[in-house]
């Protein structure tokens, strides 16, 4: 009986340390953006995508910069709006963010749960999008050079230098 019960013990400390416990990689996104609102911001809307008046909201809702980025990531995850999810944050904020992760439908040790223990991807997001661009303006530049070649053809061809002639 008295090993059942250390068994217990010892479980509900774990479940409490892994619910309880902030993810070590908010502090390092928290330095990041705590003297930069703007690039915070920023870095949100281009991540998330949801425009300018959720992401005010979220970011006044919140104490920290990582906690707006959790808010915003938990409903993409969970499918549910950014201000359904701040309300069980301000209701449950004591728990941890694993615990508000379950409370949404997030399972520990599911691949959803270890991506958010992982890190956060706004990082990911910002090369996509520069690599993007970067493909953007290559594509850009190669049709201007096409139409430029057509044009210099067309213009030898009607000072007869075409290749017909």
């Amino acid at each position: 009986m008295k090993a059942l019960k250390y068994f217990f013990m010892v479980l509900l400390m774990s479940a409490s340390m892994l619910f309880g416990a902030d993810f070590g990689w908010m502090s390092g996104l928290n330095t990041r953006y705590e003297s930069n609102p703007t690039g915070l911001r920023s870095g949100l809307n281009e991540r998330f995508n949801v425009g300018d008046a959720v992401i005010s909201s979220v970011v006044k809702s919140v104490a920290k910069p990582a906690d707006a980025y959790m808010i915003l990531k938990l409903a993409e995850m969970s499918g549910l709006s950014s201000g359904d999810v701040l309300k069980r944050y301000e209701r449950d904020k004591g728990k941890g963010w694993g615990a508000l992760a379950q409370s949404l439908g997030i399972k520990p040790g599911s691949p959803e749960f270890k991506a958010l223990k992982a890190g956060h991807d706004m990082d990911a997001v910002s090369k996509k999008n520069a690599k993007d661009k970067k493909d953007a303006r290559e594509k850009s530049n190669e049709k201007s050079k096409a139409k430029k070649d057509k044009a210099d053809d067309f213009s030898d061809k009607s000072k007869g230098k075409g290749k017909n002639q």
